[in-house]
């Protein structure tokens, strides 16, 4: 059977039919590419003008002046050293206990099959479809106020970590690769003596590294780039992450030391995705094909 496509294969093979997809293609493409990397590059050229060429209109394309000590001066000025090392505190420890508690949530649900376990995976999915804005308010007066225990968590990891563990499509991307890894396998290890947690620990941890991986990346870089809610939780400057820090620190600063500030802090998120960019793409995927 032929595949089906916009332009035949006889009208690609004609002159005419050529030059048309090739318009077509260059177009799209280009547009796209501007898209996506247009902000960035006025990211990063930004950061190297005077304060005046930065605001002025029409805006140049390439820095008229070229002034990298505005780098230096952001990372002294708005104190970039303790709001980085913040902002990967709270990263790696929302990393940590997504790491425990929803691959042993997606464990449960995939391999030990509770009751009503999936009743509760389409409660966890249902809750996709509520946008984030909206449980803000009830997430704030938790933390306000923790029941049972009656703690106040602003200004504490805690606000950062806890809201970041329940995590639905993290645990189903874990769940959908534990279903894809063969049954027989565990049952082997089963009838040899191992026990559920020693079967998750010898085998289906080491074969999952590559949604692991992912996940990790998607922790990583949601506590990164969330705003919001670290500025509603974490009011004390001195635990502030870089988003927020940026932003309070942003009054009386020239828009080029601010626009430099910005893009350090974009710096370990673009490297993070450049350097694991085929882990990503390998992770999504691994769980499509049953082994």
């Amino acid at each position: 059977m032929s595949t089906r496509t916009l332009i035949s294969p006889a009208q690609l093979a004609r002159p005419r039919g050529r030059i048309l997809y090739w318009t077509v293609f260059a177009v799209v493409v280009g547009g796209f590419t501007l898209a996506f990397l247009g902000p960035l590059y006025w990211l990063v050229t930004s950061g190297f003008k005077d304060a005046q060429e930065v605001i002025q209109t029409p805006p140049t394309l390439i820095p008229g002046s070229f002034e990298p000590a505005n780098h230096a001066r952001a990372w002294e000025v708005m104190d970039l050293a303790t709001l980085l090392f913040n902002t990967l505190y709270y990263a790696f420890g929302a990393l940590a206990f997504q790491l425990v508690l929803d691959v042993a949530a997606a464990y449960s649900l995939s391999k030990l099959r509770p009751v009503l376990g999936k009743a509760i995976l389409g409660l966890m999915l249902a809750t996709l479809m509520i946008p984030a804005t909206v449980l803000v308010v009830p997430q704030y007066l938790t933390v306000l106020d923790v029941p049972v225990i009656e703690r106040n968590l602003l200004n504490t990891p805690w606000a950062i970590w806890l809201p970041s563990v329940t995590n639905a499509f993290n645990i189903f991307l874990l769940k959908r690769f534990f279903d894809s890894i063969p049954r027989e396998l565990l049952d082997a290890a089963s009838m040899d003596g191992a026990s559920p947690l020693r079967i998750l620990w010898s085998i289906v941890l080491p074969i999952s590294r590559p949604i692991l991986g992912v996940v990790s990346i998607f922790a990583v870089v949601g506590v990164w780039k969330d705003f919001l809610w670290p500025m509603l939780t974490l009011p004390d400057p001195a635990t502030q992450t870089l988003n927020v820090g940026i932003y309070s620190l942003s009054n009386g600063v020239p828009v080029n030391v601010l626009i430099a500030a910005l893009t350090i802090a974009s710096v370990p998120t673009l490297l993070i995705f450049l350097v694991f960019q085929r882990n990503i793409m390998s992770g999504l995927t691994a769980g499509g094909l049953k082994g």
